[in-house]
């Protein structure tokens, strides 16, 4: 998935048993048979250390941040502020204060949308989106340009499940104001040129949000090299705790936008007449966060690196190969999302079959993978499906869990004969 213009080195094979060791939750048994975890497009399991990180939290320093002078107050808040720092240094931002801390990238979109959209997006402008996003990088926009009088517009993707960058670039024009798109596709894993229309976009005066839900656990990401104004992530598909995530904003940006939500650490000052704002990222972060799990998010992170991202994302290309081949060598199965440039997603429908019926039947055989149209109904409509059945990548898999899943799927077709 790394898109370097000149050959990098390398990258030191993955030890994928090693990594595989480190996941207490593969060892579950499902059904009396051992568990292929195929789903981590949804949620990824943790490693030890994720784990580990949040007990530790809980069990020895557990305190509200920010506030106290006692010595578990000051121990959390320490703690509290490194994961910010290893979140920036894992998106290398430019500051620590450029990342807000949140319950995910859903948060972070609808804070971006109410608050940046709320102020600069008018009766009349345009908000571009593409045909690829999860629901949660269109739902906030359409309530902004509803509540504005603005107008919604989607960039569509070809039969591979790439976007028409041709159609994207005649889209952006005077009144297009924000411009936000996902960097890895959730339900077909299409790997958008994100650098390329960030700067298509602010060539057309745009701001550019980035969903990088499905980016970050696969690749290295380096918001200054993309260019973006914002880029968000959830801990859960990270290998972190659910509940917590990320948002990155230029810092001239988020000084310039209204806070979100009111409340207490975003404040400066009080009273019944007027209350006056922190700085960044305080101004959006009100009330008590999830601070056990962000802590555990810097562990997942510190625990991803020290695994090494270049050599997660050579493992997975060379599974998403394996398993392509395998799947595409089955009769009556077809994938849907064919793009040259994919990351960790085989999606599929099967003869006649409901993706619901396969789901089921393989989960008896210890395979779980995920059903349904994946927060992505406009993407099954442009298919012509009600929904996919959906195997995602982690750096965990291997091609056992590749061959299990093929005998599974071919176990379907027997039932249903």
């Amino acid at each position: 998935m790394n898109a370097s213009a000149s050959p990098a080195p390398a990258p030191a094979a993955l030890d994928v048993e090693a990594v595989r060791r480190q996941f207490p939750g593969l060892r579950t048994r499902v059904h009396d048979k051992p568990l292929v975890y195929l789903d981590s497009a949804a949620s990824a399991q943790k490693p030890q250390a994720v784990i580990d990180a949040e007990r530790e939290v809980y069990e020895r320093y557990y305190s509200n941040i920010h506030r106290g002078v006692h010595k578990l107050s000051v121990m959390a808040t320490d703690a509290y502020e490194k994961a910010r720092a290893r979140v920036q240094r894992f998106l290398g931002a430019p500051e620590v204060r450029e990342i807000i801390l949140l319950r995910g990238a859903t948060e972070a979109i609808n804070l971006v949308a109410q608050t940046y959209g709320r102020k600069h997006v008018a009766a009349g402008d345009e908000v571009l989106i593409t045909g690829l996003e999860h629901h949660s990088n269109i739902v906030p926009w359409q309530m902004l340009c509803e509540e504005k009088g603005a107008v919604l517009r989607v960039a569509p993707i070809d039969d591979a499940g790439v976007v028409d960058m041709g159609a994207f670039e005649r889209l952006l024009g005077p009144k297009t104001r924000i411009v936000s798109l996902s960097h890895v596709s959730n339900a077909l894993g299409t790997v958008n040129p994100v650098k390329r229309m960030t700067e298509l976009a602010h060539a057309a005066g745009a701001v550019v949000m980035i969903d990088g839900a499905q980016a970050v656990p696969h690749t290295p990401v380096d918001v200054r090299k993309i260019g973006c104004d914002f880029y968000a992530f959830s801990g859960h598909k990270v290998y972190g705790p659910s509940g917590v995530g990320a948002l990155y904003g230029r810092a001239e940006v988020l000084e310039a936008m209204p806070p979100w939500q009111g409340g207490g650490d975003m404040i400066t000052t009080v009273t019944f007449e007027k209350s006056t704002w922190a700085e960044i990222p305080a101004k959006f972060e009100a009330g008590t966060p999830n601070i056990a799990g962000a802590i555990a998010l810097g562990a997942a992170l510190e625990w991803l690196e020290d695994v090494g991202l270049e050599a997660v994302a050579a493992h997975e290309d060379e599974m998403l190969r394996y398993g392509t081949d395998l799947l595409s060598a089955i009769p009556g199965l077809r994938l849907i999302g064919t793009a040259p440039r994919k990351a960790g997603i085989l999606s599929f429908v099967l003869d006649d079959i409901h993706p619901h019926d396969i789901g089921t039947i393989l989960d008896y055989e210890g395979v779980a993978i995920r059903t349904g149209h994946h927060c992505a109904q406009p993407v099954m409509d442009r298919y012509g499906v009600p929904a996919t059945a959906r195997a995602s990548l982690a750096c965990f898999n291997n091609r056992e869990d590749l061959d299990v899943l093929a005998r599974g799927i071919r176990k379907v077709q027997e039932m249903f004969k």
